[in-house]
């Protein structure tokens, strides 16, 4: 077998999606990989190889470079209609999953992100709570619900394409609250913690989580065992995680290990 020790797959009986989920995690675990080392170690061919490369680079998952792959750097942030229309059913479930931890009355604070913004539709129909935030779509959401509840939206600098608020200011109004409830949407989840690729946002969502007593981390499958620019926060300061899908045997165990509730 040479220095690459089997790991007792057969790449020819594997479906082509549980093949890639390996290479995937071969990649990101040793930060690159060669197409032979590859083929040896799932018994594929190295043309198999090749084209499974070409699949996960235009997922955006591995950059492929002369020879292999390499861990994908950090992430990019699309359009946020872009991403409103990624993963909408899975982002849906999360939503719904949330909402049912969330009684009328409490006080919920929020940050801007396609996936809150769809939890937010899922707590406009529990009356009178109260809702901080610094997205604008968010804040229009619940003051439309027409069941008592409040949007407290916070100030500081305004971004479009986002609508939200940012910087200095609005870091400094978050300090002024204690919420039942604070939910953050993540770029990355990992074994170690939680991650944003843009700076301004993570300044917010460190904020945020400096106001938790009960934190909520809302996270598609798209996101689990990625990596970001800025780091978030540690896993031991998450109370939960709301996702669609089960994680991965070995972020299940930091989760675990870190006390959050996986939902």
């Amino acid at each position: 077998m040479g220095r690459h020790q089997s790991t007792g797959l057969n790449g020819k009986s594997m479906r082509p999606s549980v093949r890639q989920a390996a290479i995937y995690e071969l990649v990101e675990k040793r930060g690159r990989a060669t197409v032979e080392e590859i083929a040896e170690r799932y018994g594929a061919s190295v043309e198999t190889v090749r084209r499974d490369l070409n699949v996960l680079a235009e997922q955006g998952r591995v950059r492929k470079i002369h020879g292999g792959a390499v861990r994908q750097a950090g992430l990019r942030e699309g359009r946020f209609e872009d991403r409103l229309a990624e993963n909408t059913q899975a982002k849906r479930e999360i939503a719904e999953k949330l909402a049912r931890t969330v009684q009328p009355g409490e006080s919920v604070m929020i940050d801007t992100g396609s996936t809150t913004l769809l939890c937010a539709e899922a707590l406009a129909r529990l009356r009178d709570l109260t809702v901080i935030t610094n997205s604008t779509r968010i804040a229009h959401t619940i003051a439309n619900a027409g069941n008592d509840s409040r949007a407290i939206l916070l100030g500081g600098a305004y971004r479009v394409g986002n609508d939200q608020t940012y910087g200095a200011k609005t870091c400094a109004e978050i300090a002024e609250y204690r919420t039942d409830h604070v939910v953050l949407t993540v770029s990355a989840l990992n074994a170690s913690g939680a991650y944003d690729v843009s700076y301004e946002e993570a300044q917010i969502a460190r904020a945020m989580v400096r106001n938790a007593g009960n934190l909520s981390l809302v996270v598609d499958h798209s996101k689990l065992n990625r990596t970001a620019t800025h780091k978030v926060c540690d896993l031991t300061q998450v109370r939960h995680a709301f996702l669609n899908r089960s994680p991965d045997a070995d972020l299940a165990a930091a989760l675990r290990a870190a006390q959050v509730s996986i939902h």
